[in-house]
């Protein structure tokens, strides 16, 4: 559970990060479309919110913080695979997403985490 809960609030940081970046950029820079860049800025400060959240949760062995754990890991696969598919120096960061959201959905569906969560199957 903590090493779960570890790669989850990392993610969560580096969305902060880039959400911060974008929104510095988008208001100090000289972007193409500086309102879509503040947007972007914003809405990635409030997808942060959701591996961070869920982080905390699964620090505090939160039952209800395994489905948003899940879900964002599942949303990361996608960008991963975009990020890969478009090489260069996004090769190793569409590499590093692919890797830790696996690595957190495995780590969520182990039966030790699931028992710790008090999700383990139901007795009949």
């Amino acid at each position: 559970m903590t090493a779960a809960a570890a790669l989850a609030a990392a993610e969560g940081v580096v969305l902060l990060g880039f959400g911060i970046y974008v929104l510095i950029m988008g208001l100090t820079g000289d972007p193409e479309s500086p309102r879509q860049a503040e947007m972007l800025g914003v809405t990635v400060l409030a997808l942060a919110l959701l591996p961070l959240l869920a982080a905390r949760g699964l620090w505090l062995r939160r039952r209800w913080s395994c489905g948003p754990a899940m879900i964002t890991q599942l949303m990361a696969l996608p960008v991963a695979w975009t990020l890969v598919q478009n090489g260069g120096g996004l090769l190793a960061a569409g590499v590093a997403t692919a890797i830790a959201a696996l690595a957190v959905l495995a780590l969520l569906v182990n039966p030790t985490a699931t028992e710790a969560l008090g999700i383990g199957p139901r007795d009949a």
